[in-house]
C-alpha cells in the first residue's frame, strides 16, 4: 500500500512507537535464561484452540485453499498480522504487551480506513473491500490466543483483557475523537456474518464505515467531521456493554459530543431501509452469532440482554426518515421508511406483524430491523439517546445485501461484487448526506 507523504508519519510514529516499547521496555525479574529461549523457534502454542470464529482461518471453499489466506494476501494485511505476530515474541514483560497490542489496533484501523478512501492496483482487492481487517483481527486475535510469553507469566484475565484490547483498538471505538469546531457525525458498521453459509462474504456496512472514518463534508455551509466504528456480530460483545462503551461517551456533551449517531448493518436485497420502531428484545433462532452462539430468544418468546439497561419496550429513530427516504441511490435499489414490526400485543401470548408500528402495551418480537443484532444496536444506540441526550438525531439504516454475480461459487471477489459494494456504499453516502439537509 502506498502513503501520501502527508499521512506517512502517523504511521510511522504508531508503528515505531510499538516497536520501541516492546523491544526495548525493562524485561521482568521473571524472563526466562538466555540459553532457554533461543532454541525455541516460535512463541504460539498451536495447540490452543481458537474460537469458532478464529478456526474459519483455515477454510477454503469446496475443500480448496484458505479464502481468509487469500484475502488477507490481496488486500496487504498478510504483513501487519506477520509483523504483529513478530513483535509479540519479542514483548519483555506485561506492560510492554499492553502497549504493542493497544497501537497495533489501532494502527490496524488507520491502516484499514487509509486504504478504503485510496485506490488499490490490482491483483489488490478493491479498496472498499472491508474482509482484510476483518481476518487480520482474527488473525491477531488467535495470535493472542496462542501466544506463549517468554519472559513473563500470562494469566487468563490478563490475556482477556490484551485481545479485549485489541478489539476496540481495532474497530476504531478507541479513536472516534472529533476535531474542534465542526459537526460531529458518529457512523457504525458490522463485521461479515453467516461465514459458514460463505466464507467468502463480506459485509457492506463496514465498508461504508471505512470509507468514511476521517471525513470531512460541506453540506449547507456547514461543516462535517464523519468519526465511525465496526461492530462484531457476537452476542457476548453486546452481553458486556460494548455498544453502550463505543457510543456513550459522545452523548455526554463536552468537546466529543456528537450531533447524529446513525448505527448502520446489512438487510434486505435491494432495500435501503430506514428503520422507524427498535425493539428491546431478541428473536433470532435460525441462525448464531459469528461463533455459533444463540441469543436465547424466539418470535414467540423473545428475551433481553442480560446487560441491557432499564427502558421501554419500543423507541422511535430521531432521524430525519421522511427526507431520507427522498435520497437518490444508485437506480438498482430503492429507499423507504421502514415501520413494520412483530409484536405481541398486550395480553395476547403470539406474535402479530403490524406494518405501521408497534401497539400500546405490546411485546416486541421484531423492531423493523429484526429480531438480530442490528436491531440490538438500533436500540441500545437510541436508549442511550432518551437516557443522555434526547434531542439528538439518532436512528439505524439497513443497507442492500451485497451479492455475488450468480455463476461465481469459488472465487473471492468479482465484478459484479465489487460494482454492487461500491453502489451501495454510495447509496449509504446519499442517504446520510441526505440526513445533514
Amino acid at each position: 500500500m502506498r502513503l501520501r507523504p502527508s499521512s506517512l508519519p502517523r504511521f510511522v510514529l504508531l508503528g515505531a512507537l510499538a516497536l520501541a516499547t516492546a523491544l526495548t521496555a525493562t524485561p521482568a525479574a521473571t524472563a526466562a535464561p538466555a540459553a532457554e529461549t533461543a532454541v525455541k523457534p516460535t512463541c504460539f502454542d498451536s495447540g490452543v484452540a481458537g474460537t469458532v470464529e478464529e478456526q474459519r482461518l483455515g477454510r477454503g471453499v469446496a475443500g480448496g485453499t484458505s479464502v481468509p489466506a487469500e484475502i488477507l494476501a490481496r488486500s496487504g494485511f498478510d504483513r501487519q498480522v506477520a509483523l504483529f505476530s513478530k513483535l509479540l515474541c519479542a514483548v519483555p514483560n506485561r506492560a510492554a504487551a499492553n502497549a504493542l497490542v493497544r497501537v497495533q489496533g489501532e494502527v490496524l484501523w488507520r491502516t484499514a480506513t487509509y486504504r478504503a478512501q485510496h485506490p488499490q492496483v490490482a491483483p489488490a482487492l478493491p479498496s472498499t473491500d472491508d474482509r482484510g481487517l476483518y481476518w487480520a483481527r482474527i488473525s491477531m486475535a488467535l495470535a493472542l490466543r496462542q501466544w506463549q510469553p517468554h519472559h513473563f507469566s500470562l494469566g487468563t484475565a490478563e490475556r482477556a483483557e490484551l485481545i479485549r484490547s485489541l478489539e476496540y483498538s481495532s474497530r476504531g471505538i478507541t479513536s472516534t475523537r472529533f476535531s474542534p469546531g465542526v459537526q460531529k457525525i458518529l457512523v457504525t458498521g458490522f463485521d461479515p456474518f453467516t461465514l459458514d453459509a460463505d466464507i467468502r462474504i463480506g459485509n457492506p456496512s463496514g465498508a461504508n464505515a471505512l470509507t468514511l472514518d476521517g471525513q470531512r463534508w460541506k453540506v449547507n455551509g456547514k461543516t462535517y467531521e464523519i468519526q465511525t466504528a465496526v461492530f462484531p456480530v457476537r452476542y457476548t460483545d453486546f452481553d458486556e456493554n460494548m455498544v453502550e462503551n463505543a457510543l456513550a461517551p459522545h452523548y455526554r456533551g463536552g468537546p466529543q459530543h456528537a450531533d447524529l449517531v446513525m448505527t448502520v448493518s446489512q438487510g434486505r436485497v435491494g432495500i435501503f431501509d430506514l428503520e422507524a420502531f427498535n425493539g428491546r428484545r431478541r428473536s433470532v433462532s435460525s441462525i448464531g452469532d459469528n461463533n455459533n452462539l444463540w441469543g436465547g430468544g424466539t418470535i414467540n418468546a423473545p428475551v433481553v440482554s442480560p446487560s441491557m439497561p432499564p427502558g421501554p419496550e419500543w423507541i422511535t429513530s430521531s432521524l430525519p426518515l421522511a427526507r431520507m427516504a427522498g435520497a437518490t441511490v444508485p437506480a438498482q435499489f430503492r429507499t423507504r421508511v421502514n415501520t413494520s414490526v412483530l409484536e405481541i400485543p398486550a395480553g395476547e401470548t403470539l406474535p402479530v406483524r403490524r406494518p405501521d408500528g408497534p401497539t400500546p402495551g405490546s411485546i416486541a418480537s421484531e423492531g423493523t430491523g429484526g429480531g438480530y443484532l442490528s436491531n440490538e444496536i438500533a436500540y441500545r444506540n437510541t436508549l442511550q439517546r432518551d437516557l443522555l441526550d434526547p434531542s439528538m438525531p439518532a436512528g439505524h439504516l439497513h443497507v442492500p445485501v451485497l451479492q455475488f454475480d450468480a455463476a461465481n461459487k469459488t472465487a473471492i471477489t468479482d465484478p459484479t461484487y465489487e460494482a454492487n459494494r461500491d453502489q451501495i456504499v454510495e447509496g449509504a453516502h446519499s442517504v446520510l448526506r441526505t440526513a445533514l439537509g
